[in-house]
């Protein structure tokens, strides 16, 4: 493996010349969903043709990653005007090409900002049935509005909330906060949102995963979902005394390899791992009460790609010899780490090899003032592997300055000199502490080691510490206390070192 690794060396400086880290793909549609999705579309006259378009667009941003079907989302909207209007029913559009479409043709109404009429109206059409909605299946209502209504909408939205409709709404104006809040479900900080029409696409994914929430709750669906697992979450249907689940889950390619897990009543939840990255699974939940009967569950899971470790390297805490690097994310897939480092430029290379279950190490033993090229290589158990790298620079070997002493100038005054320390010094920071009066700093060139230290009063004890600048670490201070003899003395002054 060591050899393998030095041989990956010429590697290197396409990862050093800035090789970019592969990207993600896109988000996962969002499935195991079920419920019906109606629109509340303000057409009225007060909002204007761009910002009709954007709410559009908008609605279509927040519906693309869900599915569609008698067993999944249904949606559809009603317009706010003088009288309100249905664009289409919820079981006219199945698909995500005709419901983008349809969403297209929509076209704005103008007249009056009725919302309260079309609150009722939708009450009328969500639990009728007669516009294709269904029933047992959670509803939510998303209200677009500019924040203006001309009749009142408290009571119609109380009845729609106390039939079990969740309520979320979006204001793209200055409405009332107070009255906003309170038609929103509660609570309001995840329901009501106050945005500008050209800033819609800040809360789309908080949207979208505020509405999953809601119509995941009453069936059997997966979150978490990774390349190698996925978490099933179901409503609470039996107890410990009550029965048992039996899962029964399988590749829809091959659903001979259906395998089966028990788990007691009390529980609503369940994590499957080890499996297969981007592959689908059908999946069975089978209440098994000795009460009452509760027909089968059942969904679809698609793992994702498996993911790319390291996607992320980080160098830190970086001293003269040593320096830490760690990696993200952490994959159960991943075997171990192989961490190779050598000077830039140099062909020596150094490895070490890391754990699997840890996503850092400390790189010892190392040159300071000196540029690394650090690659760290994921083994994974399929055998595969995936690399990445980052520069990292030792710092300068930290040094303080010699030999600082002091001469008497004259009155109050006393000239502070010192030896200059080692490595590539910037410059010298000199500060005074004075027993009375103000403390001083004096920044010289690497070149000047001696100052002028004056105002210093007699018969005071002060401090006088030097300290070397760096480029990439601060230098060690050296300090000492001076005494200033009384004027009525003999001239001069005593110093000792301090620590």
């Amino acid at each position: 493996m060591l050899a393998k690794a030095v041989l990956s060396l010429g590697l290197w400086l396409r990862f050093a010349a800035g090789q970019d880290t592969p990207e993600r793909g896109p988000r996962p549609p969002i499935s195991n969903t079920e419920g019906d999705l109606l629109f509340l579309l303000d057409s009225s006259a007060s909002v204007s043709h761009y910002e009709f378009s954007r709410v559009k667009e908008f609605m279509w941003d927040l519906l693309q990653p869900f599915t569609f079907g008698p067993r999944d989302v249904q949606t559809s909207i009603i317009h706010i005007s003088t009288t309100p209007t249905m664009e289409f029913p919820f079981d006219q559009h199945l698909s995500s090409g005709s419901l983008r479409q349809a969403i297209r043709d929509t076209r704005q109404l103008m007249g009056d900002t009725n919302t309260g009429k079309a609150l009722s109206f939708a009450k009328e059409k969500l639990f009728s049935g007669e516009a294709g909605t269904r029933p047992d299946v959670p509803k939510v209502l998303v209200w677009v509005t500019d924040g203006f209504s001309t009749d009142d909408i408290s009571e119609p939205m109380q009845l729609l909330k106390d039939m079990g409709v969740t309520v979320f709404i979006v204001s793209t104006g200055r409405g009332n906060y107070l009255e906003l809040s309170a038609a929103a479900s509660q609570p309001p900080d995840k329901h009501l949102h106050f945005v500008d029409v050209d800033d819609l696409p800040i809360i789309t994914k908080e949207l979208q995963d505020g509405i999953r929430d809601v119509l995941q709750a009453n069936r059997l669906h997966a979150v978490d979902i990774t390349s190698s697992s996925f978490r099933l979450m179901w409503p609470k249907l039996l107890s410990q005394e009550t029965g048992y689940y039996t899962l029964e889950y399988a590749p829809t390619d091959d659903l001979a390899r259906k395998r089966t897990k028990q788990v007691s009543g009390a529980h609503t939840s369940l994590v499957l791992s080890n499996l297969a990255p981007e592959t689908t699974y059908e999946v069975a939940l089978i209440p098994e009460s000795n009460v009452h009967y509760f027909p089968p569950q059942t969904t679809r899971v698609t793992t994702l790609a498996e993911e790319i470790s390291p996607a992320q390297v980080l160098i830190s805490e970086s001293g003269p010899r040593s320096f830490h690097v760690s990696w993200a994310p952490m994959l159960d897939s991943v075997m171990g780490y192989q961490v190779l480092y050598g000077p830039l430029p140099g062909n020596s290379v150094k490895v070490l090899q890391v754990d699997g279950r840890h996503n850092g190490t400390v790189v010892e033993n190392l040159v300071p003032n000196t540029t690394y090229l650090v690659t760290v290589t994921a083994i994974y158990r399929s055998g595969k592997e995936k690399s990445l790298s980052a520069k990292a620079c030792t710092q300068e070997e930290g040094s303080k300055v010699r030999h600082l002493r002091f001469e008497d100038m004259g009155p109050n005054t006393l000239k502070a000199s010192w030896d200059s320390a080692d490595g590539q010094v910037l410059g010298y920071r000199v500060r005074c502490r004075r027993q009375t009066g103000p403390s001083s700093v004096l920044s010289v060139s690497p070149q000047v080691h001696s100052v002028l230290l004056t105002d210093l009063a007699s018969g005071t004890t002060n401090q006088v510490c030097v300290k070397p600048v760096y480029r990439n670490q601060p230098g060690k201070r050296l300090c000492r206390m001076v005494h200033v003899q009384p004027a009525t003395e003999a001239q001069g002054y005593r110093h000792r070192q301090t620590a």
